[in-house]
């Protein structure tokens, strides 16, 4: 809910829970904004679904640093590595959907150039 309000995330101590389970959930988190890019998506909200976007790289880049062993981390390297492969396909929907729109646009403006 953070992520899509664009407040702060809550600690790891405010939702009781110890640092293994926070991570793994923030990569299960930014997985699922996935959801909400693809529902901006279609609502033509493109600046939105770039931004969520950017939130889902950033998570991304945080949880790809952690470098402790798998027994200490739950399982973390699998759902950040699932993570990366959400986070390339909704990088591809958003580029493609950002260049439809260009071309449209350009289109259009080719349009009412023509006097049409």
């Amino acid at each position: 809910m953070a992520f899509v309000s664009g407040q702060a995330l809550p600690r790891p101590d405010e939702l009781r829970v110890e640092m293994p389970a926070y991570l793994n959930g923030l990569a299960e988190a930014a997985s699922e904004l996935r959801r909400q890019v693809l529902d901006c998506l279609r609502r033509g909200e493109l600046g939105e679904a770039e931004n969520l976007l950017a939130v889902m790289d950033e998570v991304y880049g945080v949880l790809v640093t952690v470098d402790y062993p798998e027994a200490l981390t739950g399982g973390l390297r699998r759902a950040t590595d699932s993570l990366r492969g959400v986070l390339e396909r909704t990088r591809g929907d958003v580029t493609n959907a950002l260049v439809m729109a260009r071309m449209q646009n350009a289109i259009q403006g080719e349009h009412r150039g023509s006097g049409e």
